[in-house]
């Protein structure tokens, strides 16, 4: 059974890479640098979302399925640098080869993970492989947006048109589970900055949590699992959270009723 790696990251805006491209002494504060950033990109575009290159990453969170096992964890300490914990995801799948699975893992996550690993200069060949070093990825590699060895969900599901993509809570909701608890994505900068990181990478968990029962209906959809695994799979998710104390995977389970 090749693992499958479910996966979503949890980004603020990288306030020292906007001080040295702006030249902005330490004199003003993270928040006003952050405010300055975001100001400019509404003035530019209509919208304040940064550009992938100057998103920090502060949480991955990661949903391992192999063998007879599940768990869901967030990579790293809540002291990490953000080097550490993109070098702990690219370890994981030179360790793994998993199946990578996200809910726009393609429009976002991997795209700030490849800059930012530029930037602190990491090493991820098997991530990278093309075909140079195992010819089996020449048909099926991480990269490729129309190869299955990373599924994102969303793309694949909208047939790879932007006009047809869904946001993970409403759907996750729609297919009978959780959704989002919390916060949403919008909220991560706020909650950073007022120093709540641990409820970020809770978020962040319950985030891969709803992404990979999703995946489980997908596998559904294109006749991977019939009901019975499918419910099988489900109740290995919920014997896993039934033995968490941890209060937001007690509030995912109420969320998520027994059939």
């Amino acid at each position: 059974m090749t693992p499958t790696l479910v996966f979503d990251i949890e980004t603020v805006p990288d306030i020292e890479g906007l001080r040295r491209l702006h030249g902005i002494d330490a004199k003003p504060s993270n928040r006003e640098v952050a405010d300055f950033a975001l100001q400019r990109r509404r003035a530019a575009t209509g919208q304040d979302f940064l550009p992938l290159h100057l998103h920090r990453v502060v949480a991955i969170a990661c949903a391992l399925r192999e063998a007879d096992t599940f768990r869901v964890w967030s990579l790293g300490a809540p002291g990490d640098g953000e080097g550490e914990l993109i070098r702990r995801f690219f370890d994981g799948i030179e360790k793994y080869t998993p199946q990578l699975v996200s809910w726009n893992g393609g429009g976002f996550d991997l795209p700030v993970l490849h800059y930012r690993a530029m930037i602190h200069g990491l090493s991820a060949p098997r991530y990278w492989d093309m075909g140079e070093d195992d010819r089996e990825f020449r048909f099926n590699n991480y990269i490729s947006r129309y190869h299955t060895r990373h599924l994102d969900m969303m793309d694949l599901l909208a047939l790879y048109q932007p006009r047809n993509y869904v946001g993970l809570d409403d759907f996750a909701r729609l297919c009978g589970f959780p959704g989002k608890l919390g916060m949403d994505g919008s909220q991560v900068w706020e909650a950073y900055d007022a120093g709540r990181l641990e409820e970020i990478r809770n978020y962040c968990e319950t985030d891969v949590a709803n992404t990979h029962l999703v995946f489980l209906k997908f596998q559904v959809l294109r006749g991977l699992y019939d009901d019975k695994r499918y419910r099988h799979e489900c109740e290995i998710v919920r014997h896993w959270l039934s033995r968490s104390q941890e209060q937001h995977w007690q509030a995912f389970q109420r969320a998520w009723p027994a059939n």
